[in-house]
């Protein structure tokens, strides 16, 4: 199993920790640093400076927004990444959620799946440099009727296949993610719960007649270092109320309706209300532990090593760690445990 490291969303504070952190991770050995992005700072310009700042590990967006840019504009910015990168980019796509991709970007959050189908279908068939014709529901290349023309990618990417991840989260996307995709980005996955996505991944997989094996599974996990387990705990509420509370709208969150096929409906529909209302604490003090222990990575070098094993073998081939902390040193600290923990579960 590898390890990854997520740097979260650029402009929250902690930038000018962050390519410590990124150069740290490269030195230690890690396999990829991911970047995302909602409606604050991008991730293709995140990427291409830490992209800079590093020698070897891999630089991936988790994720781009399918709203944000057209396929092409995603392809050429894919390519342009590669290129700067020495052939170290990974691409990653989502859907994002209704209130961001028409509050924010303007577009429709009408049939998501389809549009991510044909979305994908696009950037591959650009990524090829072959010139690009399609006709689709949701675009067609050239626009008919007017002076376009199929043109191709000028850019020549490193490699011929960049690999292309999808962020999924409920049963169809899932499953739409094992059959078009290279790799899976998920988030509150927990070991013992496995199968709520590995079998729709599989089944996706199947659709393509491919097996799970050599596709990437590669959750993204909050690691926090210390003897306390319920402080280290504690410290992830904020971040798991924002989730299940607040990303979304009360009909539509995916996050809260996956902590609902977990097993906490009445946690989730009281973080929600709460946070919905504006009572942030207290949404936060309703999350169960049990949930931030489940799908976090808390505790000792040797407790965490006992949850990397219970993650590599739910069959995890790359697990992202996100380092909390409000210091450089305890960031730095949380990713040197991952690798020693990694090296203790004998999984290194």
């Amino acid at each position: 199993m590898r390890l990854g490291i997520n740097l979260g969303y650029w402009g929250l504070g902690l930038d000018a920790d962050n390519i410590a952190v990124a150069q740290e991770a490269d030195r230690l050995g890690y396999a990829v640093c991911w970047a995302a992005e909602a409606y604050g700072s991008d991730a293709a310009t995140v990427l291409s400076y830490v992209a800079a700042k590093t020698e070897r590990i891999d630089v991936g967006s988790a994720i781009f927004q399918i709203p944000a840019r057209t396929p092409a504009m995603t392809a050429m910015t894919a390519a342009t990444l590669d290129t700067l990168s020495g052939g170290r980019f990974r691409l990653g796509l989502g859907v994002s959620g209704p209130q961001v991709s028409e509050g924010w970007y303007g577009v429709r959050f009408d049939k998501p799946l389809a549009r991510t189908r044909e979305y994908v279908e696009i950037v591959r068939k650009a990524m090829t440099r072959e010139r690009l014709s399609h006709q689709g529901a949701n675009w067609t290349l050239p626009l008919p009727g007017g002076p376009g023309k199929a043109l191709k990618l000028t850019v020549h990417p490193v490699r011929e296949r960049i690999p292309l991840y999808i962020a999924a989260m409920g049963p169809k996307n899932l499953e739409l993610t094992g059959e078009i995709a290279d790799g899976w980005l998920g988030l509150f996955f927990v070991p013992e719960q496995a199968e709520l996505s590995l079998a729709p991944l599989r089944a996706g997989r199947a659709k393509a007649g491919l097996e799970l094996d050599g596709f990437d599974l590669c959750p993204t996990v909050n690691i926090a270092v210390g003897e306390d387990v319920a402080a280290a705990a504690d410290a992830q509420r904020d971040y798991v109320a924002l989730y299940i509370g607040g990303m979304g709208s009360k009909e539509k969150n995916f996050y809260n309706q996956l902590a609902c096929r977990m097993g906490y409906e009445q946690a989730a529909e009281e973080v929600q209300q709460r946070y919905l209302a504006g009572d942030k604490q207290g949404a936060a003090a309703a999350v169960p532990h049990e949930l931030i222990d489940a799908c976090s990575l808390l505790g000792t070098k040797e407790r965490i090593a006992d949850r990397m094993q219970a993650y590599a073998a739910a069959g995890v081939s790359t697990l992202t760690l996100a380092p909390t902390g409000w210091t450089l040193d305890e960031r730095l600290t949380a990713l040197r445990t991952g690798v020693e923990a990694l090296e203790l579960a004998g999984l290194a």
